[in-house]
């Protein structure tokens, strides 16, 4: 976005000027004078201004002129709707509004973004411009007076406020993840019906909508956490809406693609034709289809039978080497890179096997790769293919069935398949299409989430996304398969188990709550409301020095801490209660950490729009957690070069008395690991390198097996 420098000296002698008036007697000609000409200069830069900024972000509605068009977009020239409050016509500037309204005696119907994605100096000009030009004549609009709004509403911190009504920064950038479908392997249908694209078009279409689109509104364009864009939608829309609808954004939550630059004229125009038509459908993914990718690197009998090096197992990190497709192996005593393998693309977990001897890692691309530890080095011994997209994998950990058997869930096409633990040979497939869980629709993609390893029963727990169920997969009979059907919330993500590891807390995170599954009973313990859009990752488990033993939850919507008491036989009166609530240092948190060895609970925000809070991490004394965190500059004592340097997933080594952290830059640019003493807070080593890239998850073997955190 351009800045105008000059604007601010301007706007400080407005200030000065109106200081100097209240103290002068009403008949200071000179005074009043200086006045009018500080209030004039400033007015002419912010039109100056302000005529740019419309034209970029608001003339392809309203025109240039200020007419709007009939019975789409309503006049801003001579409109009666800005003689409402002047607060609430600034509101609607910064948030938004959709619905049916009334302007100059005509009815619309039609959505206005939000404009908040703006810096305030933008929209004061912007807003100045609108208030000055076309016959209207009202008052301009100070930069003070848009960042006063924003503070009165709640929204001065960009990541917990909201970009577009309905989606905050922080969400925005989470959801922002590509597909990993590849668009070639699409079946592309195009219809008379809707506006026809030539193959180029179209193929350039597919992939802008995987990478934009899909994380919301789902491959099928059916709806997931966004509205559906299916054909007897968007063709009701037009292609004019549609592609103003792209470009601006709405306050449904949509991006603004085509001001924020992210897609181009031509792109938008492509993507608004395109959404009229059926969408691409990409292949199933059955057994077969594994059968073909699964392949056994190193047969169990000849894998080794002991440790082939001396290093301390339970303290290395399986580190997500995000955008070069790997993960890295690092030894957490000597801090040495172990060994570099690749994997799938962008893993998004790694999960130890119950004997702490294997991981398993499991990319976006659905490749899910089984590493043995006690080689040396670590190698990969076996991998499969379970789907087109995924996020989670598991293996047993019931007494009697450790590591006989593994998971993975998929989120295209949406299934879960329990495979053989040694060798990945997939045995079971099962589809998770069906029924949402509060409105009883029908829904044709519903993603597997987060899954579990069951201590209590022979049974995986797994989270279907956009359903909200919660199922207990009994995997002790997996040719006669009984699942338990547990109804919770819409948009389960991640979760972790208390201390007990009885309970499961999960968070379904579009629906602003934790579901409570009590893994003994086999049923629901709890519906948790907490604060907007939870992401607790595993969540962290500590004792409170007031309400007991407690699960906490950070949040990428506000600043929150959430803490729930998890303690029913001891702290009763707490059990699945929102205790406390701290505040952070902004929204856009992913991961909270904590270990029971430590007196501190780190929590990361790096998906917050300000680079000071994204580059650092906040720290809170669990002996003290009233009095406030302390901020570490993490990014900066990794010493790196330019970059976004993007803070993320704090992760204890085996004795607890350090915590890693990811610090996250592009896949061209500088990355590190950085590794700070819990105690002293003090920075005790920094891992980089060219080989380390873009790295994000990093898992110790002991606390993964272990369930700390």
């Amino acid at each position: 976005m351009n800045t105008f420098p000059s604007t601010l000296p301007l706007l400080a002698t407005l200030a000065l000027s109106v200081t100097l008036t209240a103290c002068q007697p009403a008949n200071s000609q000179n005074s009043a004078t200086v006045v009018h000409e500080a209030e004039a200069a400033t007015t002419e830069a912010l039109m100056t201004r302000g005529e740019s900024v419309y034209a970029a972000h608001c003339g392809a509605c309203h025109q240039a002129n200020g007419q709007g068009l009939a019975g789409a977009f309503p006049p801003l020239a001579g409109s009666d709707y800005l003689d409402r409050s002047r607060e609430e016509v600034l509101a609607v500037a910064l948030f938004g509004l959709s619905g049916p309204l009334t302007v100059n005696g005509q009815e619309y119907n039609a959505v206005m973004p939000s404009m908040g994605y703006l810096g305030d100096d933008d929209l004061a000009a912007a807003l100045t411009y609108v208030f000055k030009s076309w016959g209207n004549d009202l008052p301009a609009v100070s930069v003070a007076e848009v960042t006063s709004l924003r503070e009165k509403l709640g929204h001065e911190d960009r990541a917990t406020g909201q970009r577009h009504t309905g989606a905050t920064e922080g969400e925005m950038r989470y959801q922002g993840t590509p597909s990993a479908i590849p668009p070639e392997e699409t079946r592309q249908m195009q219809s008379a019906e809707g506006p026809v694209l030539t193959e180029d078009q179209y193929a350039m279409a597919t992939q802008l909508y995987f990478e934009r689109c899909a994380g919301c509104h789902g491959v099928l364009r059916k709806g997931a956490t966004g509205k559906p864009l299916t054909p007897d939608v968007t063709r009701q829309k037009g292609t004019d809406y549609l592609k103003a609808l792209i470009t601006y954004g709405s306050p449904a939550g949509m991006p603004n693609w085509g001001t924020s630059g992210e897609l181009s004229e031509e792109q938008v125009e492509v993507m608004a034709r395109f959404l009229q038509q059926e969408p691409p459908s990409p292949p199933e993914f059955g057994l077969a289809d594994m059968r073909s990718a699964w392949k056994v690197l190193v047969a169990p009998e000849d894998r080794p039978e002991r440790p082939q090096h001396d290093r301390n197992i339970e303290n290395f990190f399986s580190v997500t080497l995000r955008d070069s497709g790997q993960v890295a192996i690092i030894d957490g005593d000597t801090k040495e890179i172990v060994s570099i393998l690749k994997t799938g693309y962008a893993v998004h977990i790694s999960r130890l096997s119950a004997s702490g001897r294997y991981v398993y890692t499991i990319g976006r691309d659905a490749k899910v790769d089984m590493i043995d530890l006690w080689m040396d080095p670590p190698e990969i011994v076996a991998e499969i293919k379970v789907g087109l997209e995924a996020r989670s994998v598991e293996t047993s950990k019931y007494k009697g069935y450790e590591d006989k058997l593994a998971i993975a869930g998929a989120y295209w096409p949406p299934q879960y398949v329990i495979m053989d633990g040694d060798t990945l040979e997939p045995l079971k497939v099962v589809s998770t299409r069906g029924m949402t869980v509060d409105t009883q629709e029908y829904h044709p993609e519903p993603r597997v989430a987060a899954i579990v390893a069951s201590h209590e029963h022979p049974e995986f727990i797994v989270n279907i996304k956009e359903t909200g169920h919660i199922l207990l997969v009994d995997y002790s009979d997996i040719d006669n398969l009984t699942v338990t059907d547990i109804g919770a919330a819409r948009f389960l993500h991640d979760g972790g188990w208390d201390r007990s590891k009885r309970y499961f807390l999960t968070a379904a995170n579009q629906s602003d709550k934790i579901a409570v599954v009590d893994s003994r009973d086999r049923d629901l313990e709890a519906l948790v409301d907490v604060d907007k859009i939870p992401h607790p990752g595993r969540g962290a488990n500590i004792d409170d020095p007031e309400f007991g033993p407690v699960w906490v939850t950070s949040a990428l919507g506000n600043a929150k801490v959430s803490f729930l008491g998890t303690d029913p036989e001891g702290h009763p009166d707490n059990a699945w209660k929102v205790v406390r609530v701290l505040n952070g240092q902004g929204g856009g948190s992913l991961f909270v950490k904590s270990h029971p060895e430590s007196r501190n609970l780190w929590v990361d925000s790096p998906l917050n729009p300000d680079e000071s809070i994204s580059q650092s991490v906040a720290v809170f004394s669990i002996d003290d957690l009233e009095a406030g965190y302390e901020v570490l500059p993490i990014a900066e004592w990794a010493e790196l070069g330019p970059g976004p340097k993007r803070v993320v997933q704090p992760e204890f080594n085996r004795a607890g008395d350090e915590v890693w952290f990811s610090v996250w830059s592009g896949q061209e640019e500088e990355s590190a690991i950085v590794v700070v003493d819990d105690k002293t807070r003090k920075l005790k080593h920094v891992i980089k390198g060219p080989e380390v890239v873009t790295p994000t998850g990093k898992f110790n073997v002991f606390n993964t097996v272990e369930d700390v955190y």
